[in-house]
C-alpha cells in the first residue's frame, strides 16, 4: 500500500469518527429522524473530497428527509472536521445513503424463509 493511500486511509478513519461525533452533538435539525449513522468514509488520494456514507433506518420519506438536511448542513459539518482535524486543506463533503444493512437485512430474510420451508418439507420454488 502505497504512503499516499495509507495517509488517504486514516484520513477516511478520522473523518468517520468526527462526522459521527459531530451528528450525535452538533447537529440539532428536525428533519434528521430515526436512526442516523455514519458507515463508511472514502476520501480521494489527494483528500480533496470525502464520500460520507450513512445508514438511516426509517421510512423511504425519513431517510430522503434526514439525507436532505445532511446535505444542507454540508459547510457546517466541513468546517467542524476542519477545526477538529489538522488538515493543509479540509476535503469537501458529501453524503451517500449506504444501504449495505438493509441489503443484508433482506438477504437474511430470505435465507430464513427458506430455511423455513426446508424445515416444513415444502418445495423452495
Amino acid at each position: 500500500m502505497s504512503r499516499q493511500k495509507a495517509r488517504a486511509n486514516r484520513v477516511a478513519e478520522q473523518i468517520k469518527k468526527e462526522v459521527s461525533q459531530i451528528l450525535q452533538s452538533e447537529i440539532k435539525d428536525p428533519r434528521i429522524t430515526g436512526f442516523l449513522s455514519v458507515t463508511d468514509v472514502e476520501v480521494t488520494r489527494d483528500l480533496g473530497a470525502a464520500k460520507i456514507f450513512v445508514s438511516i433506518y426509517g421510512t423511504e420519506s425519513e431517510k430522503q428527509l434526514t439525507l436532505r438536511a445532511l446535505d444542507s448542513a454540508q459547510g457546517f459539518i466541513r468546517t467542524e472536521v476542519g477545526k477538529r482535524i489538522q488538515l493543509r486543506h479540509v476535503p469537501e463533503v458529501s453524503f451517500r445513503l449506504d444501504q449495505s444493512i438493509e441489503y443484508g437485512a433482506h438477504i437474511s430474510g430470505i435465507l430464513k424463509n427458506l430455511k423455513e420451508k426446508e424445515n416444513r418439507g415444502e418445495d423452495s420454488d
